[in-house]
């Protein structure tokens, strides 16, 4: 057969693989031949995770068994024979070889978040790694996965819009020179960033690793991944988790205006502990004088950045400090926040503020985050973002009065609004029956219930479990919530499905 046959032939069946298709004449004409998809087919040279001196990750997998291998996936799916990518993976083998089932892939969220590390969970649960092949994997654009890192100045495109119409059109401003930013050395791959070719890839690893089908645990954003894979490969699914799960018909770069209410709330529930001990923290002696604190805090970070050390802090990212410290509902997660808004209200009334090492961790993360450009490829290049700035600020005005401390945050512009590229293939449309396992914690900040109620219709064939009465975000193993955990593991490790949605209290015990 000639070179451009045997390729075209060979690039069918990876589309045929991938999810993709092309017409039925076309099909017959171009590609007639059967033979092996290559991508599919290769093999992977294995070897250790640690790169360099000082990568603790690499030094982590390493002592726990890992083995590191890079997977060569198409850049672009439509056109397999074309540019290729590598898309790293992390492997611990199944403690128990006899009674090994197959492999289970996972993803801790993001989008942009590296997922190596996670390789490491059949520690945790010893019987799962018993049972599994336990894959880490860098989605691609990220960690070590060809990765994207756009020319910024800054390390996070998220920020609130501020108080006014001034402080909106400046972070309108910012996000066109952010988009600018990511175009100048990307703009060739951010049409094949999105979360299907991410799928695909994921199918891939599957066949390289030689398993007739996957099982997976997901996280947050890769709930959504998880769903497009079923959606693509559903006859390919084993047993499928999908943890803190979002909602697959609007999932993408627009605002995120459902997380306001629930982010009040949870700054809320977090407000009436530190009402309790305002003899340590000196933040109010009720929830309303705490919540007047922590507005008072954003209202003068308006007015003039808040000197915190040698860091400043103004009103473009108090409201997301606050965001991200609601992710966990715990004592110690709650005593921590309430140190670094003491620090905070010191630096609002013009006094000594001494920055707490979270907070410290907080503003690097303000100045570099390696997984913040590739977090926005992956959302503009999944769903098309409303382009007029208008539409954004009218938003916010709309959301302000009910929620003007989150409202800003949640609804404000972003970078793809001024994208150089407009996807490439429609979003995906999740409605199957594949049997999935859905978790999340009803008070969740970030990905909201009615989110993870939206996930729960999609997919017909799921069952799910509620963390009743917790504010936070992530349920299976991160809650140590004993009901919970019982029943993810006995699905993942005995395939037994609840019979029906179950929920969980979030001291432990079952409902009734």
């Amino acid at each position: 057969m000639p070179q451009s046959h045997r390729t075209a032939a060979l690039a069918a069946l990876v589309l045929a693989a991938t999810g993709l298709s092309v017409a039925p004449a076309q099909a017959e004409s171009r590609f007639g031949a059967d033979r092996p998809a290559p991508f599919h087919r290769q093999e992977l040279d294995w070897h250790g995770c640690r790169t360099a001196p000082g990568d603790k990750t690499g030094e982590a997998l390493d002592a726990a068994g890992a083995r590191c291998a890079e997977v060569v996936v198409p850049l672009d799916y439509r056109r397999p024979w074309g540019r290729t990518i590598s898309v790293a993976i992390s492997r611990v083998k199944a403690a128990d070889p006899a009674r090994r089932r197959g492999v289970l892939l996972t993803n801790p969220g993001g989008p942009g978040e590296s997922g190596l590390a996670l390789a490491t969970l059949g520690q945790a649960v010893p019987a799962l790694g018993a049972r599994y092949d336990v894959i880490g994997m860098d989605p691609r654009f990220v960690g070590r996965s060809t990765p994207i890192t756009c020319d910024w100045k800054i390390g996070t495109y998220l920020q609130s819009a501020g108080p006014d119409r001034r402080t909106f059109d400046r972070s309108a401003a910012t996000m066109r020179r952010l988009a600018a930013g990511c175009a100048r050395d990307y703009r060739d791959v951010l049409p094949y960033a999105s979360t299907r070719n991410t799928a695909r890839d994921m199918d891939v690893i599957r066949a390289a690793l030689g398993e007739p089908k996957l099982s997976y645990l997901g996280y947050s954003y890769g709930t959504y991944l998880g769903a497009v894979y079923t959606q693509l490969f559903g006859e390919r699914a084993d047993r499928f988790v999908l943890d803190s799960a979002e909602d697959p018909a609007v999932r993408g770069p627009g605002p995120m205006g459902g997380n306001a209410p629930a982010s009040s709330a949870a700054l809320r529930s977090w407000a009436g502990w530190a009402a309790g001990r305002d003899g340590e923290y000196g933040l109010g002696a009720t929830t309303a004088e705490v919540l007047a604190t922590v507005a008072g805090i954003d209202r003068a970070a308006a007015r003039r950045p808040l000197r915190i050390g040698e860091y400043r802090i103004d009103s473009r990212h108090v409201p997301l400090l606050y965001f991200t410290r609601l992710y966990s509902d715990t004592a110690e997660a709650y005593a921590g926040f309430a140190a670094e808004v003491r620090v905070l209200a010191a630096a609002a009334r013009g006094g000594p503020a001494v920055p707490t090492p979270s907070l410290k961790d907080f503003f690097t993360h303000m100045a570099a985050d390696p997984g913040s450009g590739a977090q926005i490829s992956i959302f503009c290049a999944d769903r098309a973002a409303a382009r007029d700035p208008e539409t954004y600020y009218r938003d916010i005005q709309a959301l302000r009065a009910a929620e003007p401390l989150f409202g800003p945050l949640a609804q404000n512009i972003t970078p793809c609004a001024f994208w150089p590229i407009t996807p490439v293939e429609a979003p995906t449309t999740v409605a199957n029956d594949v049997p999935v396992l859905i978790t999340g914690a009803d008070g969740d900040p970030a990905t909201t219930y009615p989110e993870q109620q939206a996930m729960h219709r999609a997919l017909a064939g799921s069952r799910m479990i509620t963390l009743r009465g917790a504010h936070r975000h992530g349920a299976y193993l991160v809650a140590g919530n004993g009901c919970v955990d019982t029943a993810v593991n006995r699905y993942l490790i005995d395939g037994v499905l609840p019979g029906g949605d179950l929920t969980c209290e979030a001291g432990g015990a079952p409902a009734g």
